[in-house]
């Protein structure tokens, strides 16, 4: 009633052909004055169409159809919809659904219709929180994800609705199979412990994109997403440009950062995968694949016995003075670059 003492229109969606003409039935006679159409797929063609233009040109103030209005034309008049039977809706199809009012300045009105919570199933309970709970605008995303949490993400390859993926996490997930995949090619046995693909950094520094630098954290977390899939210097090198062009001279913090994914790129050269360092000290974790020279570490060892020395079978340990941070950095970065010199 609101909505038509406007000059408004109304949706109301009753997802049952069959039974569609008594529920017209059962409207005329709460809005004896209201002109209503209705539209579902089983309509000839033509005469959906005229049903859609002629509401469309305000000929209906209530429309009563299908899911067949979820993406049908724009009606920016129309902004109050009635769902029936709510539950039944999945909760892609309910925002799909609600996104067809709200097309104006008006505000706009979504009902959805339930019988008691005794007689809803879990999911469908989850689903009518999450609709209910998520009604800004951009909620598309968040939407998606709880749906996916509702549902179980399931095996891309396999024939499970909830399985290892929803365990680790959709992008954990997609790594490792790809690890698999690439090294089933090479010919080898995937092993989760092969990490020649990551090399970790600890030296005990800051080393991030500071917020007073860039306030806003989706573009925080898309440069962050970048710097990770650089794959060489030059792709680095070019990020840092575009970062000092958008946002101004890089702060010490972000500094730090561009220099450890320096560090980290060489190191996966060499087959070092893991760096850690202190005031005190550097260590360098080795892979059992590495590049580097055992002869090359004897030789350093012997120089300077008390600088360099072996911890355990697969670690190198420098020793020495390095309270400062750039003392630590570049340390690390001279470390680097003399065991990969030829």
């Amino acid at each position: 009633t609101r909505e038509l003492r406007r000059g408004g229109q109304v949706y109301v969606l009753f997802n049952d052909v069959d039974r569609m003409p008594t529920f017209i039935d059962e409207i005329t006679q709460l809005m004896p004055n209201a002109r209503i159409a209705m539209a579902h797929g089983q309509m000839p063609e033509r005469e959906l169409e005229r049903v859609m233009r002629d509401f469309y040109h305000q000929q209906y103030n209530i429309l009563v159809s299908t899911t067949i209005i979820e993406t049908g034309i724009d009606i920016p008049n129309a902004n109050t919809i009635l769902i029936y039977r709510a539950d039944k809706f999945g909760l892609a199809q309910l925002h799909q659904l609600r996104g067809r009012v709200g097309r104006s300045h008006h505000k706009a009105y979504a009902y959805l219709f339930t019988p008691n919570k005794e007689v809803l199933s879990n999911d469908a309970i989850k689903r009518l929180e999450a609709i209910a709970r998520h009604d800004q605008l951009g909620s598309g995303f968040a939407l998606a994800s709880q749906d996916l949490e509702i549902r179980g993400a399931g095996e891309l390859l396999g024939h499970e609705q909830s399985g290892q993926m929803q365990e680790i996490g959709f992008e954990l997930y997609t790594q490792l199979l790809d690890k698999a995949v690439r090294a089933y090619r090479r010919g080898d046995v995937p092993s989760l412990e092969d990490t020649t693909d990551n090399c970790e950094v600890d030296l005990g520094i800051a080393a991030l994109i500071p917020d007073d630098y860039l306030p806003d954290v989706s573009a925080r977390l898309v440069l962050y997403k970048r710097l990770n899939a650089a794959t060489d210097q030059d792709a680095l090198h070019q990020l840092q440009v575009e970062m000092i062009n958008r946002f101004g001279l890089l702060p010490e913090a972000c500094k730090n950062l561009f220099a450890i994914m320096h560090m980290k790129q060489t190191a996966l050269t060499l087959g070092i995968h893991k760096i850690e360092a202190n005031a005190a000290q550097i260590k360098l974790h080795f892979l059992a694949k590495t590049s580097i020279d055992p002869l090359k570490l004897i030789q350093l060892i012997q120089q300077q016995p008390k600088i360099y020395k072996l911890d355990g079978p697969n670690k190198l340990k420098w020793s020495g003075d390095l309270t400062l941070t750039t003392e630590r950095l570049m340390a690390v970065d001279t470390l680097l670059k003399q065991l990969s010199a030829p």
